[in-house]
């Protein structure tokens, strides 16, 4: 009767579920929005296609992403741009621009860049004029930290997914509860002797 409790209890016993979570992410890429579509545990969602809606909940474009998870749209109105997907078996991608971003990737916002101002340094001496970048720079930039970054937020979302402390937790729940029940089998053995 004991062994059959003892082997009801580890039949029974929750198993830690291996789910994972959707990572969308949309940002201004020049003259359009650029974006990904994946998973926590770092597998991106390729060709799949993504639909773009304005915020009355009128469709506006679609778009597919690459192999690599990430797509382009061209923006034509500067209001807020919702990006839905489908990736399948309840994953549900949604992520919105606001459209303050989109009207800048239009250039229809107000130029938030400030003017060129002197600093007075400390000593009062001279004057030092603060260094603008061009448009292109700026575009080469932002692209160049895109390019470098993907990879990292892949990595930070599948290392968020493998190693929280709920996991952490449960493994250590885990081994304190097949001690208690080596202890109390050994304990059982000592009375019965």
């Amino acid at each position: 009767m004991k062994q059959l409790f003892l082997v009801m209890s580890l039949m029974l016993t929750p198993l830690p579920a291996l789910a994972h979570k959707v990572i969308a992410g949309v940002f201004p890429a020049g003259d359009a929005i650029e974006g990904e579509l994946g998973f926590s545990n770092g597998d991106m969602a390729a060709d799949q296609e993504v639909i773009v809606y304005g915020p009355d909940g009128t469709e506006l474009g679609r778009t597919v992403t690459d192999s690599d998870g990430f797509f382009l749209y061209s923006p034509t109105k500067p209001v807020a741009h919702t990006f839905k997907a489908d990736l399948g078996a309840g994953h549900v991608a949604d992520i919105t621009m606001p459209a303050q971003d989109v009207a800048e990737i239009l250039g229809v916002a107000a130029d938030v860049a400030e003017p060129v101002t002197p600093i007075a340094p400390s000593g009062g001496a001279e004057t030092v004029m603060v260094a603008s970048l061009s448009d292109e720079e700026r575009a080469a930039i932002a692209k160049v930290v895109r390019d470098e970054t993907r990879p990292l937020r892949r990595e930070i979302a599948a290392y968020r997914e493998h190693n929280d402390l709920q996991s952490i937790l449960g493994g250590i729940g885990y081994i304190v509860g097949l001690f208690g029940i080596g202890f109390y089998v050994a304990a059982r053995k000592k009375m019965a002797a």
